[in-house]
């Protein structure tokens, strides 16, 4: 039986970064999308909470979203493009989270950390075997 379940695992390994990718790319797309839309609020909320050069920051932090999220999308230079994403999350953990842990427990609820976790195991796993990096770059998956 576990031979069995093995076997049909494996055939389905691809699944998982599949899922993943698609999933992660629609958050930031969207995020970011919804930023560039209204980004003179963005701006706003960016300079109550310190951020600095807001008017610099809201339209970078938009393009990476956008730009980035469509790339891990379609698995097109994924290990690069979760690493600027990784980069947005601890920033808007540290700016806008951290005061809302009172327990470990706490930070781990957090979206933006499991974002964070998902775009690492992309990163250290691939794409997976239905991704544009499969196709353009077969040594790196």
């Amino acid at each position: 039986m576990m031979k069995l379940l093995t076997s049909l695992f494996n055939k389905l390994d691809w699944t998982a970064p599949l899922i993943s990718r698609l999933t992660l790319g629609f958050i930031f797309v969207q995020s970011g999308w919804g930023k560039f839309q209204h980004l003179d609020n963005v701006v706003q909320f960016f300079s109550a909470i310190g951020i600095p050069a807001a008017h610099v920051q809201a339209p970078f932090v938009a393009g990476v979203e956008l730009v980035c999220g469509a790339l891990v999308a379609v698995g097109l230079f994924t290990r690069l493009a979760a690493m600027p994403l990784i980069g947005t999350m601890v920033v808007a953990i540290y700016t806008v989270k951290l005061e809302e842990v009172g327990q470990f427990s706490d930070f781990l609820s957090f979206s933006e950390y499991l974002f964070i976790v998902l775009l690492l195991w992309l990163i250290v796993k691939g794409a997976g075997a239905l991704s544009l990096d499969r196709i353009f770059c077969k040594k790196t998956n």
